[in-house]
């Protein structure tokens, strides 16, 4: 993503994109506590099964069918975007909101197969935990303006 010239996508005005699965009940609730959370407003959101979501993935080298994964465009805005995906996703995030939150960059010493191992057992297992909506919900009035498509 790096270099990149293609332009952002319209839509909020945060410095970062998380992509998630806009049916994944546990996806939904993460996405709504970053809204309430996230007191700078630095992310924006689409679901994986967004247009915007499938051409980001795919722009970054991934699958844009796969649903699995979690992935947050820092700086999307910007020829320097980097793209996260999986457990250093989750780490990037938690280390952009404040604290308590801030605490859980102290996980990033950890090997990236680990959270990436500890990541995949959680998107194993999340519809069958968390369940699954037919269709993504929709958001909030008061955060719609966060949400690109």
């Amino acid at each position: 993503m790096a270099g990149s010239q293609a332009q952002a996508p319209a839509g909020g005005e945060g410095t970062h994109l998380v992509l998630y699965d806009g049916v994944c009940g546990l996806c939904s609730r993460l996405s709504q506590f970053l809204l309430v959370h996230d007191d700078r407003a630095v992310f924006d959101f689409a679901s994986l099964q967004s247009a915007t979501g499938q051409a980001m993935v795919k722009r970054s080298g991934g699958n844009p069918h796969d649903l699995t994964s979690f992935y947050v465009f820092a700086n999307y805005r910007t020829s320097d975007a980097r793209v996260f995906t999986r457990g250093a996703a989750a780490l990037f995030v938690a280390c952009e909101l404040g604290w308590p939150w801030k605490a859980m960059c102290a996980a990033g010493v950890l090997p990236k197969a680990f959270l990436d191992r500890v990541y995949g057992v959680v998107a194993r297992t999340r519809y069958r935990v968390f369940g699954r909506y037919e269709q993504c919900l929709m958001p909030r009035p008061e955060f719609r303006n966060r949400f690109i498509d």
